[in-house]
């Protein structure tokens, strides 16, 4: 088991600094337009011809919210108008359809993930839908470890449904929370009870749900650490599984519901960062592992034993235990990760219903990845989930000499040496305890696409901050 990471405010102040999350790598800004349906075709045909086909990941998007929480930079749709979800399955059956078409019937599911938005937007019976019409056309695995996962809203979730998630087979849920105090929760318009959230979680649990995460956030306005400090033991007394504690990002430029977050309410810099320290000092105190990024996770989940014994994986949704399957994604906004490809379909409906209702996979754009992006993605994917760079066994993957091939990468890296964030070992790289805390800027030093001129749209690419 690793080692929980030490917390060092004048280094995390020293590196803050925008950049990539490495959900992917080559990250989206990179994909170009010039990548469409043929492309995908291919890049699914040659999946479909590896010797050993990977089994897949199947994730769908459902982008409506019944009211807008003003920190959100997700792709959705605010309505109350439930009929929207019945147009939406329409088209989402149709891209079904098409998608299950790329794939031989004998490549498994392995991996079913719900997003948004909020997918319980849809009652449990569409919801039912949903999975039946996903197993008519795509063949899902009998194995024990599949996974049937769905980011739930408590306030619009009750026990009942709950059951009838698990009858459909549902086994994992994400609960978003952020903060239970009641002065933040007014200030991002995200009224929550910690009664009506306790209830989804025990629910969970007497249905036979495998895992519970619950998301929270740090940064957020009003925030302070003793009220922090409070939301963090009624989680903690919850028990979760997992927990997700993400960094604030106030983009208003970009995402038109932070407009309404005064910025003279944001916690400064020093307030959050010590509501990160307050975060890792409780949870680790209260037996979880940190994962990585955000990510905490009790020692015995499978999030936790899949990085212990070399197999975590992490993409679009986040850190996931099917490093060996493909992702495919349906609905507005998903992103696909096929063989050595990436594509996304259009982030607005209308582009998106279009394509579907000419008969077409609605792909907007995606890149095939070259060599030099497949390794590098290797590098950074076992950075971000283990911690360290194999170093030899890059070299033995790809037939390279690594302090060759990456000469400029271990320049860049020499500052991180200097500060303790990295330890250079015979063979490896290791993230020190101080530096797991910061592993996105030690991939940020192997990135060779950071700091274009401009992306394939023309704008120059936005990133979140470190901390």
């Amino acid at each position: 088991m690793f080692a929980n990471p030490r917390f060092d405010a004048e280094l995390l102040r020293r590196y803050d600094r925008p950049g990539p999350r490495y959900t992917s790598y080559p990250t989206a800004p990179q994909f170009s337009t010039g990548f469409g349906e043929d492309a995908l075709r291919a890049a699914a045909a040659a999946s479909n011809g590896d010797p050993i086909p990977r089994r897949l990941s199947l994730y769908v998007h459902i982008p409506f919210c019944m009211s807008p929480c003003f920190y959100c930079g997700c792709n959705r749709i605010i309505t109350r108008d439930l009929a929207r979800g019945e147009a939406y399955l329409v088209r989402l059956y149709r891209e079904i359809a098409l998608a299950a078409t790329l794939f031989d019937r004998d490549r498994e599911v392995i991996q079913l993930h719900f997003g948004g938005g909020t997918p319980n937007f849809l009652s449990p019976v569409q919801l039912r839908e949903v999975v039946d019409t996903l197993r008519r056309h795509f063949h899902f695995s009998d194995s024990p470890e599949r996974d049937l996962s769905i980011e739930l809203d408590p306030r619009f979730t009750n026990p009942a449904d709950i059951g009838a998630l698990g009858a459909i087979g549902f086994n994992r849920a994400s609960l978003g929370v952020q903060d239970f105090d009641p002065v933040v929760q007014e200030a991002v318009n995200r009224i929550q009870s910690v009664e009506e959230t306790r209830a989804v979680v025990e629910a969970c649990r007497e249905h036979g749900f495998r895992s519970v995460n619950i998301d929270l956030i740090y940064g957020l306005p009003k925030q302070n650490p003793e009220g922090f400090a409070r939301t963090l033991d009624t989680v903690i007394a919850m028990r979760p599984d997992r927990l997700a504690v993400y960094s604030y990002a106030h983009l208003p430029e970009m995402f038109k519901a932070q407009r309404q977050i005064d910025p003279a309410d944001l916690p400064d810099p020093a307030t959050k960062l010590s509501l990160l320290q307050l975060a890792i000092e409780k949870l680790t105190a209260a037996g979880y592992v940190y994962i990585g990024m955000d990510h905490f996770a009790l020692p015995d989940d499978d999030l936790a034993r899949a990085q212990a014994r070399g197999s975590l994986h992490r993409n679009f949704m986040g850190y996931t235990t099917h490093a060996d399957s493909d992702l495919l994604g349906m609905g507005v906004s998903a992103i696909s990760h096929i063989g050595d490809s990436f594509s996304q379909s259009p982030r607005d409906l209308p582009s998106w219903q279009i394509a579907l209702d000419e008969g077409r996979l609605p792909v907007f754009r995606g890149m095939r990845l070259d060599e030099d992006d497949l390794l590098r993605a290797d590098l950074i994917q076992q950075l971000m989930c283990q911690g360290e760079i194999p170093v030899a066994a890059l070299e033995r993957r790809y037939a390279i000499d690594f302090a060759s091939y990456f000469a400029d990468a271990l320049e860049k890296l020499q500052p991180l040496v200097a500060d303790g964030l990295v330890r250079l070992e015979r063979g490896r790289i290791v993230a020190t305890t101080q530096g797991r805390l910061l592993l996105r800027n030690i991939a940020m030093c192997f990135d060779r696409y950071l700091d274009p001129p401009a992306d394939s749209n023309g704008t120059q690419p936005r990133f979140s901050r470190a901390i």
